[in-house]
């Protein structure tokens, strides 16, 4: 397959009075099944989605040897890695359902890895603080999504320039909360303004609630650019117990209301609408105040 490598996804190329881009976050969720990470992906494109995101990691490089020797939870997480094999098939499967194919790389081999099948890479909020990864994201020419949940101002932007001097032309940022679930109190929707104003980039809204407010909140008062939410299929995938996760009849109703609402902005110029047109003279005639306007009068007139 041909790979894009010119920032041309639609978060880049939509105006602010376009529907943001959906991506739907697989996680863990595909349980090292490629008959179920294909399903996803059928998943995403039927709920309306323009982008479906994985996750590349090994859990040997992703924690510290003393947290796994002494942590078992974190030992059972071997199960939830994705085989880099099931890769080159979701990439195709991607392009059947004209999804953009984005993966989260958790360790430094994993870029070169999908560079050749992905459309565009997604730094993770606890991924935020290593330059090196942001770096060799950015350098492959492929779009960049920084998540920026447990992040301070400073430390963002200090990504987004490490982004920018490795080659990233205008990375997209993610404001999120990174407690899974999310209550909707804290999800300080507000901070997409904060980063659009500080980092001129395309700022969206990474879904943690599970809350159809609060992504009507995010898109309709807040501007989000990109809404990424956690998708599962059926309530079996690992991370679904946790509360975060959007089920395919949940969330397709959001998207849809979502692109609806986009389709009545119209143009903004105050003139009669095509449907309410003929009903113009049949406003009160200024002479004598009745309704319809006299000449239509005449029309019934014996």
């Amino acid at each position: 397959m041909t790979v894009s490598s010119d920032n041309s996804l639609s978060w880049n190329r939509a105006t602010n009075g376009a529907p943001p881009t959906f991506i739907a976050e697989v996680s863990s969720n595909h349980g090292q099944d490629l008959a179920r990470s294909l399903a996803f992906v059928q998943a995403a494109a039927d709920v309306g989605c323009d982008a479906i995101k994985f996750q590349l990691f090994r859990l040997d490089e992703l924690f510290a040897p003393e947290i796994l020797d002494a942590s078992e939870e974190h030992r059972k997480r071997r199960a939830w890695e994705l085989p880099f094999d099931h890769i080159p098939a979701i990439a195709e499967a991607c392009e059947q359902a004209g999804l953009d194919f984005g993966c989260t790389p958790f360790y430094l081999a994993a870029v070169p890895e999908l560079a050749p099948y992905v459309s565009f890479f997604k730094i993770a909020s606890y991924e935020l603080l290593w330059d090196q990864l942001i770096a060799a994201c950015a350098a492959t020419g492929r779009p960049l999504i920084l998540s920026t949940g447990l992040a301070t101002l400073d430390e963002i932007q200090h990504g987004i320039q490490v982004a920018k001097n490795a080659g990233a032309l205008l990375p997209a940022v993610l404001h999120c909360n990174s407690s899974y679930p999310t209550p909707v109190d804290e999800c300080n929707l507000k901070a997409i303004e904060t980063l659009a104003e500080a980092t001129h980039c395309p700022v969206g809204w990474s879904d943690h609630s599970r809350s159809p407010a609060v992504l009507y909140r995010a898109v309709h008062r807040y501007g989000a650019r990109i809404l990424e939410f956690h998708l599962d299929l059926d309530a079996d995938g690992a991370e679904y117990a946790a509360g975060h996760c959007w089920l395919p009849h949940e969330i397709a109703p959001v998207i849809a209301h979502i692109r609806a609402g986009f389709q009545a902005d119209g143009t903004g110029e105050k003139v009669p609408s095509k449907s309410e047109f003929s009903d113009r003279e049949w406003r009160r005639d200024p002479v004598d105040g009745l309704r319809p306007l006299k000449h239509v009068r005449q029309r019934y007139a014996s």
